[in-house]
């Protein structure tokens, strides 16, 4: 489907990003780009619709040199998905996942049954979403339009740069979910940019982990983990603890972040709104001044309620939900996870909130990953 060959990208400063890239995705593969910053990972990405050139070196799409075709017509033929979303705000969110059908010619009945059928495959009810605009969903709510937007034109490759790492963990690992979920329905051929080791395990078929403008490896994440091919993917798998020994078996406070979007029981439901959509969250964890936690507000519960101008978040929040202490562990999480179907679990330390895991953060934790997000938005004081 897509070959790489002897590609290498030199700039005229001098500065040589990318080195004699040579790989192979086959169709329908879901192949994740990860590495350090600067190491090249996007840059690759980008050389695949040609928002980006080679200096030496050839990409194929299905035999084809990519250099010898219109790059529109090229792009139009490859759905993108960016961190920033790029939703285009005075559109609809129907007419933001047409825009690149009605480029492309398509009649209007085809694209509007198009637009139905993708927010049906996110959980977004076309009723409710397609004559909205973007500033009226959430972060995680506009980042699955962002998503769909790409499958809009049926493309057989799909390109991500990132796309959840500006949102919470609870949004971010639910779009995780159904990505892999989607990925099984639609089976495009994916090329999806990460820093996150444990994202890119969850998602991709293969993954290729890139060091100073080279592919070091380029394998399964079952290989990756079980062959790391030198000491520089060691360490950037991370290999902690959980060697032998009750001693090393890890904990919630190993599982957790800390990092986290909360606000007072007192606030309206049009400020709480305002908290989620300014720091890209789908839920609120509402604590007293003491940081106990009180309950919980997911986005679709604000929305219910938010024509009922009396009420706040002490009224509405959830308050039935399983807790773990620090010292929890990890096998008690998982049995909460796999017991209760929950998507994260707060963490208290003498009844007050001290962290989250999510079943990301989970994993990360158990392959000794650093566990604290790297997104945007985090703990909100007030």
């Amino acid at each position: 489907m897509i070959t790489f060959e002897q590609v290498t990208k030199k700039y005229p400063n001098g500065l040589e990003v990318l080195k004699d890239i040579n790989f192979h995705i086959n169709k329908g593969e879901f192949i994740a780009l990860i590495g350090p910053s600067g190491c090249g990972k996007t840059t690759t990405m980008k050389m695949i619709n040609r928002l980006i050139e080679p200096t030496n070196g050839k990409i194929l799409i299905n035999g084809e040199d990519i250099s010898k075709q219109h790059p529109v017509k090229l792009r139009r033929n490859i759905g993108y998905v960016i961190q920033q979303i790029g939703l285009l705000p005075h559109m609809t969110i129907g007419d933001n996942i047409s825009l690149v059908p009605r480029l492309k010619g398509w009649e209007k009945d085809r694209y509007d049954k198009k637009v139905d059928e993708l927010l049906d495959l996110v959980g977004l009810d076309p009723k409710t979403f397609r004559d909205r605009y973007p500033a009226e969903l959430s972060g995680g709510q506009q980042q699955r339009v962002g998503v769909i937007r790409a499958l809009a034109a049926e493309p057989p490759i799909i390109l991500m740069d990132e796309p959840f790492s500006a949102l919470d963990p609870i949004s971010r690992e639910q779009l995780q979910d159904e990505m892999v979920k989607l990925q099984e329905k639609i089976k495009k051929t994916i090329v999806f940019v990460t820093h996150d080791m444990d994202e890119a395990i969850k998602i991709a078929d293969k993954i290729a982990i890139m060091n100073e403008g080279r592919i070091v490896q380029f394998d399964t994440p079952e290989r990756i983990l079980r062959h790391p091919a030198d000491d520089f993917v060691r360490g950037f798998i991370g290999e902690k603890r959980l060697e032998n020994g009750v001693s090393n078996i890890p904990t919630a406070e190993d599982l957790m972040i800390s990092k986290l979007v909360t606000a007072r029981p007192g606030r309206g439901l049009a400020e709480a709104l305002k908290i989620m959509r300014s720091s890209r969250v789908d839920s609120l964890l509402v604590t007293d001044n003491e940081h106990r936690l009180l309950g919980i507000a997911p986005i679709e519960t604000v929305q219910r309620y938010f024509g009922e101008e009396d009420k706040t978040l002490r009224d509405i929040i959830n308050t039935h939900y399983s807790t773990v202490e620090r010292s929890t562990p990890y096998t008690e999480v998982a049995e909460i996870f796999a017991m209760e179907g929950s998507t994260f679990i707060p963490v208290l330390e003498n009844g007050k909130l001290s962290g989250l895991i999510t079943r990301a953060t989970m994993m990360r934790g158990l392959a000794g990953i650093n566990t604290e997000p790297t997104q945007k938005g985090g703990q909100i004081n007030e």
